[in-house]
């Protein structure tokens, strides 16, 4: 069986961070970043995109839907 991988994709313009993305994902991909959105909040970053498998919880439980998450088979694997 083909391994999945998975790719989050932030919007940080939208993004308020709330962090609640970062204590939905199992593998510990997302962080509150150090740097600033136009509106003065600390966006949420992928600290750890390898270890994205594509579950999407990051986005359902996103208060505003800045979180896109793709999924795609690892070609390495």
């Amino acid at each position: 069986m083909a391994k999945i991988k998975g790719a989050v994709r932030i919007d940080t313009d939208r993004c308020k961070g709330c962090a609640v993305c970062v204590a939905a994902c199992p593998f510990d991909v997302l962080t509150p970043s150090k740097e600033v959105n136009a509106k003065g909040y600390n966006w949420v970053a992928a600290i750890h995109p390898d270890a994205c498998t594509g579950c999407a919880n990051c986005a359902v439980v996103c208060p505003d839907s800045c979180i896109t998450v793709y999924r795609q088979k690892d070609p390495t694997a």
